[in-house]
């Protein structure tokens, strides 16, 4: 192979980084759990943007007969949140990466 070819790979490469790291970046999604009672919001790079607890939901511990049950279903449904908008990053990228790049398996690339 000459370092012509070789060199000139390795910039398409570059460029394909450099387009689905734009993509990443581009991509914004909602998670949410119990009802929309907590949303959150995720980048293509599965950074939190924002966390949104309904007002009910955030009322916990405020009465008499509240327990720590009520803070741990609190907590399960934000784990939830987070956890649907990694999986809808997931699934966003995987449809607008592999029309870009021409159904690549680019999961697997990427180890996920």
């Amino acid at each position: 192979m000459d370092f012509d070819k070789l060199k000139e790979m390795m910039g398409q490469a570059q460029q394909m980084q450099q387009q689905m790291e734009l993509v990443m970046a581009q991509t914004l999604v909602e998670g949410s759990a119990g009802g929309g009672a907590i949303t959150v919001q995720m980048n293509g790079k599965k950074n939190v943007l924002q966390v949104h607890v309904d007002p009910s939901a955030a009322a916990v511990g405020t009465g008499a007969g509240d327990t720590t049950s009520d803070l741990e279903m609190l907590q399960d449904l934000i784990a939830a949140a987070v956890n649907d908008a990694s999986r809808r990053v997931d699934e966003a990228l995987q449809s607008k990466l592999s029309g870009m790049f021409g159904g690549m398996e680019w999961m697997r690339m990427l180890g996920r």
